[in-house]
């Protein structure tokens, strides 16, 4: 007997996506660049859930906002109640810096979500809170979250010395007693201020002492720069050090030992560079502190004001 079979095309069951997935993304503004990088994020996120085969993409979930600690994320809040209403078991992440704003924020989330349940993948570092303990994933949180700082650290102390070194640090017109920022941020003085800058550094000259002159500024009654009816000895020191008020800034000055950067006519000055100078000759001739061949001593008596 023969048989005329007919053949029919079984194609294989598609794999149960049993997984429900949410991804997580973050970025800290919205700027064009920061959208940039968020559209990249859930782009590279969604193609990877979509390559697991047990995986259903269930929602995205995407913060625009600041990277300080009290500010709002409410899409972060809203996939937290998605996991309490059981709705996703796996979140998935670009990192664990886009993840959490800070190494205490990202550990309360972890620490709440391993108690629903909810596993956290983080695509960047490679890391998988199902398989890592929760002692290992806090030294590893911790020590990502330090170098982090560290990177973050660098680079801002590198652009500060880069901007210092083009010229282009508002810090070149930070304004200080006896000055002001004019519209166009630049230093201007103001000479109500300047007025007694300038009688400072002249009674230093004349003899006075730091707290004779104090006395006299409050004795004509004048206002300290905080607009109090005394004025710190500190107060005083500050102004016959500040090299702004001959017209120059310096920069990054850490000490004598250190690089730093010095900007010459910066502004327009109050006092000349010789009066300048002559204050800080007086004030070292006046110091306790004299150098020895056994190193630095002090006077057996300090400086009083002449008059």
């Amino acid at each position: 007997m023969q048989y005329n079979p007919t053949i029919h095309f079984i194609p294989p069951k598609p794999p149960k996506r049993e997984r429900r997935v949410g991804i997580y993304c973050r970025v800290s503004s919205n700027s064009s660049e920061q959208l940039k990088s968020l559209s990249a994020q859930v782009s590279a996120l969604t193609r990877l859930t979509a390559a697991a085969p047990q995986w259903l993409l269930v929602d995205v979930y995407m913060d625009i906002a600041s990277s300080k600690t009290g500010s709002s994320r409410k899409e972060f809040a809203r996939m937290i109640e998605d996991c309490h209403s059981h709705n996703l078991e796996i979140i998935f992440t670009k990192s664990i810096s886009r993840f959490g704003r800070d190494t205490v924020d990202t550990l309360e989330a972890l620490n709440q979500l391993k108690t629903l349940g909810v596993r956290v993948i983080f695509e960047q570092e490679d890391l998988d809170t199902a398989n890592i303990d929760s002692e290992l994933m806090i030294s590893i949180i911790e020590a990502i979250a330090q170098a982090e700082n560290e990177s973050r650290s660098d680079n801002i102390k590198w652009g500060i010395k880069q901007r210092a070194a083009q010229g282009t640090s508002k810090l070149y017109n930070r304004k200080c007693y006896g000055y002001y920022n004019d519209e166009d941020g630049n230093l201007a003085i103001d000479e109500k201020e300047a007025k007694n800058v300038r009688m400072i550094f002249s009674l230093y000259i004349q003899g006075k002492s730091v707290l004779g002159i104090v006395k006299e500024l409050e004795r004509l009654g004048i206002k300290s720069p905080t607009g109090k009816a005394t004025w710190p000895k500190r107060t005083i020191d500050v102004i016959l050090s500040n090299e702004k008020y001959m017209g120059n800034v310096r920069l990054l000055d850490n000490g004598k030992h250190s690089a730093c950067y010095l900007a010459e006519d910066n502004n327009p000055a109050i006092i000349s560079k010789e009066t300048f100078q002559a204050v800080q000759i007086e004030k070292q001739h006046r110091s306790n502190v004299i150098k020895g061949e056994e190193g630095n001593q002090r006077k057996s008596r300090k400086y009083s004001s002449k008059k």
